[in-house]
C-alpha cells in the first residue's frame, strides 16, 4: 500500500514548484548570494602586481596551492579578497568538534541544548579569526618574498602591506562565513558547502575545455579521451550510489496501554550511512600530503636534502604517494566517524525512549553492537573514498587530466548537489502538505 508521503512525492512536479513562493524566494536568495561570492573572487587584494603573481602561481600550482585554488574557485591564482575562502571556518569547526569530545567543559556545554550550541558557535568564530589571521600573515610574508624574474609581486613591501593584507583576507573569510550562515537560514542547502561547491563548479567548464584541447592537439588520443569521460560518469554514478547507501538497524518499541486499549508496538530503523565522514578525509589527507611538496617548491629546491628526498618520493603517481594518500584517507575516515557518531549516546537515547534492537540487550550491549556495525560499514566507506580519490590521481599523473577532476572536487560537487536537491524536495513536500491541510480546514468549515 502506498503511503501518503510517497503519494505526495509522486505528485511533485513543475506546477507544484511554480506555486511554492517561499521556495522560489529561497532559491533566488541562494543564487544571489553565490553571485556575490563569485564577484568577490575577481577583486584582487591591494598592493600586488597581478601579472607577476599569476606567473609565480603558475610555477607553484601543482602543490597544495592548486588544491586550495580549486576549493576557492580560482581566487588564489588571482589573489582575490576571498583567497582564504571559507576554509579557516571549516578548520575551526572541525577543531571545535574534536575539542568537544576531549574537553569536559565543552562536552558539558554541548549537552546544554540551543544555548550551549550558540556558545560553541561563538568560540568557533573566534578560532576562525585566529586561524585566518595566521594564514593571511603567512600569505603576506610569502608574497613579499615572491618574484617573477626581476619583478617583485608586491609593489611596496612593508608593515603596511602586511596589515592591509591580513585585514582584507580575514575580512573576506568572515564575510563568507556570514554569507554561508545567511544561505543556510534564508536559502536552500548548507551555505558553507554551497560556497565551496560554487567555486569548484565554476572551474569545471575551463577544465573541460582544457581536456578537449588536449584531444584536439593530439596530446591525448580521442579514444582515450572518450574513455576518460565515460569513466568520470561512472565515478559520479558510483558516488551517488554509495552516498545514498545505508545500513538500517531495526528498532522495536514495546506495546503501550492507552486507557482500555493495548497499542501495538512500533518499529523504526536507525540509518547508518556507509560514508559517515563525508568529504573530510580526502581534504585532510590532501592537505597533509601536499604540505612538504609546497614548502619545497617555495624554497626552490634549496631546502635540506631530507626534504628534497621526501618530495621526490611523494611526487604525483609515485607508489609512496599513493600508499600514503590511501593510509591517510582510511585514518581520517575512522577518526572523523568516531567524532560525529557516538554509539554510547545513541544507545542511551534508545533506552531512554524505550527502544531496543531485537536480540540485543539495551545499554552497553546495544552500544557495542552499533559500534561493531559502524566499524564494518566504515571499512567499506574508507575503501570507497580511497578508490574515488586515487583513481583520479592516476589519471592526473598518467593522462595529464586537469586538476578539477580530482576525487575531492567530484566528491564535494556530487554530495552537495544531492543534499541541495533533497532539501528542495523537502520544501516542495512541505508545501504540498500545507495545501492539503488548508483544503481540509475549508471542507470542515463548509460542512459546519
Amino acid at each position: 500500500m502506498v503511503s501518503a508521503a510517497e503519494q505526495l512525492a509522486a505528485n511533485l512536479n513543475f506546477g507544484a514548484f511554480s506555486k511554492a513562493e517561499e521556495l522560489k524566494r529561497r532559491l533566488w536568495f541562494t543564487l544571489g548570494a553565490l553571485l556575490v561570492y563569485r564577484l568577490g573572487t575577481y577583486i584582487p587584494i591591494p598592493g600586488i602586481d597581478p601579472v607577476a603573481f599569476a606567473a609565480t602561481f603558475k610555477n607553484n600550482s601543482s602543490g597544495m596551492l592548486g588544491m586550495f585554488n580549486m576549493l576557492a574557485g580560482g581566487a588564489v591564482e588571482r589573489m582575490a579578497i576571498f583567497a582564504l575562502n571559507i576554509m579557516p571556518y571549516i578548520s575551526a569547526s572541525i577543531i571545535m568538534q574534536l575539542m568537544t569530545s576531549v574537553v569536559p567543559s565543552l562536552e558539558t556545554l554541548k549537552k546544554e541544548g540551543e544555548q550551549g550550541r550558540k556558545q560553541i558557535n561563538q568560540y568557533t568564530r573566534y578560532l576562525t579569526v585566529a586561524l585566518a589571521a595566521f594564514q593571511a600573515y603567512g600569505i603576506a610574508f610569502g608574497l613579499e618574498g615572491s618574484r617573477n624574474g626581476a619583478t617583485q609581486v608586491v609593489l611596496d613591501p612593508g608593515i603596511f602591506f602586511r596589515i592591509s593584507t591580513v585585514v582584507t583576507l580575514v575580512g573576506g573569510t568572515m564575510f563568507l562565513m556570514w554569507l554561508g550562515e545567511q544561505i543556510t537560514a534564508r536559502g536552500v542547502g548548507n551555505g558553507t558547502s554551497l560556497i565551496i561547491m560554487a567555486g569548484i563548479v565554476a572551474g569545471i567548464p575551463q577544465a573541460l575545455v582544457g581536456l578537449l584541447e588536449l584531444g584536439r592537439t593530439g596530446a591525448i588520443a580521442w579514444p582515450v579521451l572518450i574513455g576518460l569521460l565515460l569513466l568520470m560518469l561512472a565515478v559520479v554514478a558510483g558516488i551517488v550510489f554509495i552516498e545514498r547507501a545505508q545500513r538500517r538497524l531495526l528498532i522495536q518499541y514495546p506495546k503501550r496501554q492507552m486507557g482500555n486499549r493495548m497499542m501495538q508496538g512500533e518499529a523504526s530503523h536507525l540509518p547508518l550511512k556507509l560514508n559517515s565522514s563525508g568529504v573530510i578525509p580526502p581534504i585532510f589527507a590532501s592537505s597533509l600530503l601536499l604540505l612538504p611538496i609546497t614548502i619545497a617548491q617555495f624554497s626552490a629546491g634549496q631546502g635540506p636534502d631530507w626534504l628534497n628526498a621526501i618530495v621526490a618520493s611523494l611526487g604525483r603517481g609515485q607508489p609512496l604517494y599513493l600508499l600514503t594518500y590511501v593510509a591517510l584517507i582510511v585514518f581520517f575516515a575512522f577518526f572523523y566517524t568516531a567524532i560525529v557518531f557516538n554509539p554510547q549516546e545513541t544507545a542511551d537515547n534508545l533506552r531512554k525512549y524505550g527502544g531496543f534492537l531485537p536480540g540485543i540487550r539495551p545499554g552497553a550491549k546495544t552500544a557495542e553492537y552499533i559500534d561493531y556495525v559502524l566499524t564494518r560499514i566504515t571499512v567499506i566507506g574508507a575503501i570507497y573514498l580511497a578508490i574515488v580519490c586515487v583513481l583520479p590521481e592516476l589519471l592526473i599523473s598518467m593522462a595529464k587530466v586537469p586538476f578539477y577532476f580530482g576525487g575531492t572536487s567530484v566528491l564535494i560537487a556530487v554530495s552537495v548537489t544531492m543534499d541541495t536537491v533533497a532539501q528542495v524536495h523537502s520544501h516542495l513536500l512541505a508545501h504540498q502538505y500545507e495545501g492539503l491541510i488548508k483544503k481540509a480546514k475549508l471542507r470542515g468549515a463548509t460542512r459546519r
